[in-house]
């Protein structure tokens, strides 16, 4: 039986990079990071003697990390999947002012699909959507949803 989602994840290529958008211009914390090394045989990853480096990040308050993965060895290939292709996939962050958050950070360089999508809910709340994508191009989207 499932009880609840631990953490998603991202291969990266450039790590520093990739903590330095998730931490300071997504404004996430860095929980935990370690660095594994899968024997000879491989580990629950499936790949023999995978040698990566771990970081998470999230809120600290927060159930939800993201994972962001980085192969030393072996290196990983370069590509991104579209959007609509199967095995494409994407992270979803809750924001509080969507409009706001957009505006910060388009402003800081972030790529967007469309300007947030608004629209008012049945019970009246104002509520929005929009895709972007992190600097290595994995697919994010903000969601404001209703207080």
């Amino acid at each position: 039986m499932i009880t609840g989602f631990n953490h998603s994840g991202f291969v990266v290529q450039d790590l520093d990079a990739m903590v330095r958008f998730y931490r300071d211009t997504l404004g996430l914390t860095v929980l935990r990071e370690r660095e594994t090394q899968a024997g000879r045989e491989g580990d629950h990853t499936g790949i023999p003697g995978a040698h990566r480096y771990l970081v998470f990040v999230g809120k600290p308050e927060g159930e939800h990390t993201l994972e962001l993965v980085h192969y030393i060895d072996p290196p990983s290939p370069t590509g991104h999947l579209a959007r609509n292709q199967l095995g494409a996939a994407h992270v979803a962050f809750n924001v509080q002012d969507l409009q706001s958050y957009y505006q910060r950070l388009t402003a800081a360089g972030v790529k967007f699909v469309t300007p947030p999508q608004m629209r008012t809910n049945e019970a009246g709340a104002i509520v929005g959507i929009c895709y972007a994508q992190d600097p290595e191009g994995n697919w994010l989207e903000f969601i404001q949803g209703p207080p």
